[in-house]
């Protein structure tokens, strides 16, 4: 049993984040072609397109604001010229901004988390999967987040743009699953980055304590997660949202 993208070419949002890289470099070493897609950091998507070289595979750098339906349009018109069809699309990035209660939080930041995490994910099913319909397999793998789940003080605008995303990936799942396509959620934890490992914060005690495995996962850990998805292995798995954060939350039977 083999994990084997070879041939295959995946889309990354948000690749050159802290998630997204290691998401692209892991794609690559199974063998997947890479569309590296960025917003504002070129000299990040350089630097990883050229690591993503040294794993014998094609990497292509494209940048767009993905909550404008337009840019992700001509994004797609861009790949398909240079690498062609789309097999994998992963749905990373994310606006980030400061946490505040409900009452504190500017409506702006509801606004943006809806637009990033809802209608990103509509952009992105919009512009590839026709396409994937046609050839009768796809896969579109979205990175939500525990937090949909706990629902915790200040987590309002975050988690009502993750369980918007919840809800599109669900219905999407269902509406071209008879085409093998397949639709799920990887939702992280609070995961262990290479911004931690040069602050010394791996480690957060008052967090992990909670956690079934009593630490916290890692970036590897969720492109692990990717990558299986992305794959044939995972054929028969649609609609799902899978916590990869050692059972801080369970979704319920």
């Amino acid at each position: 049993m083999e994990l084997n993208l070879s041939g295959k070419t995946a889309v990354i949002t948000g690749a050159t984040g802290d998630l997204g890289r290691i998401m692209a470099a892991t794609l690559a070493r199974c063998g997947a072609n890479i569309v590296i897609h960025y917003n504002s950091n070129e000299a990040k998507a350089k630097e990883l397109q050229a690591q993503i070289y040294e794993h014998g595979v094609q990497a292509m750098i494209v940048r767009a604001d993905v909550t404008s339906q337009e840019q992700v349009s001509a994004m797609k018109t861009a790949i398909d010229k240079e690498l062609g069809h789309v097999d994998i699309v992963v749905a990373n990035a994310v606006i980030q901004y400061e946490w505040t209660s409900v009452l504190e939080q500017p409506a702006t930041d509801y606004v943006s988390q809806f637009e990033s995490c809802v209608m990103q994910s509509v952009y992105l099913a919009k512009a590839f999967i026709p396409a994937m319909i046609e050839r009768g397999v796809g896969r579109m793998i979205g990175i939500n987040t525990e937090c949909a789940m706990q629902n915790f003080p200040g987590q309002s605008a975050y988690t009502a743009g993750k369980r918007g995303m919840d809800g599109v990936y669900r219905v999407l799942a269902k509406e071209v699953g008879e085409h093998q396509i397949t639709v799920n959620q990887i939702a992280p934890g609070w995961t262990i980055s290479d911004r931690d490992r040069a602050a010394g914060s791996e480690e957060n005690e008052g967090y992990s304590k909670n956690v079934p495995l009593k630490r916290r996962g890692t970036d590897q850990e969720i492109a692990n997660a990717v990558a299986f998805l992305a794959s044939d292995l995972a054929s028969f798995i649609t609609g799902a949202y899978i916590p990869v954060n050692g059972g801080n939350v369970m979704p319920a039977i």
